[in-house]
């Protein structure tokens, strides 16, 4: 089936913001933004739940810290048990730069991690959106747009007509090719 991404540019971000908790209001579910810059109270209205980066990072750091630690002790009881300075084999404070080092470090890579596969669906190298010329010209720079996915060509129709009476310019129906689905 194909999908239809109908697009719409609104004057500024309250204009965006109004036209979103409508379409909201009207149980237009597919609905996605495109800013220049982040606006204050967007993810509120288009109900976005709140953001488990949070929660990857703790479990990133958590395998980190683990690991690092656990390296450590293993180097130093088993494998290459060596007595510098008459000190104990296991001492917790010696072991605190190398734990922490790898805590950041698995942290940050499952952060990446999951920004790339989870929240951002890569790779996914074309998006219907770029097809719209007004679109590319002014999306990154100073455009406001909206944009409602659905893959029923009546709806996408009526989602055209509704944005367009909501205020919304260069309105346009973009169909992704059924290659790229």
């Amino acid at each position: 089936m194909t999908m239809h991404v109908v697009l719409g540019e609104l004057d500024g971000p309250r204009e965006l913001l109004a036209t979103v908790k409508t379409l909201r209001g009207e149980h237009v579910r597919e609905l996605d933004t495109h800013t220049p810059y982040p606006v204050h109270g967007l993810d509120e209205a288009l109900g976005l739940p709140r953001s488990t980066i949070p929660w990857w990072a703790f479990f990133g750091g958590l395998a980190g810290a683990v690991t690092a630690y656990a390296m450590q002790l293993y180097f130093n009881w088993w494998e290459y048990p060596l007595n510098i300075a008459n000190k104990p084999p296991h001492s917790p404070a010696v072991y605190v730069p190398v734990t922490f080092e790898l805590m950041v470090l698995f942290s940050a890579l499952t952060i990446v991690g999951a920004l790339v596969v989870r929240f951002w669906g890569f790779p996914r190298p074309h998006h219907p959106v770029f097809e719209h010329e007004p679109f590319v010209q002014t999306a990154s720079a100073s455009g406001f747009w909206v944009s409602v996915s659905t893959r029923i060509a009546d709806d996408a129709e009526r989602a055209k007509a509704r944005l367009e009476a909501l205020g919304a310019k260069n309105v346009a129906v973009i169909r992704e090719p059924e290659e790229l689905l």
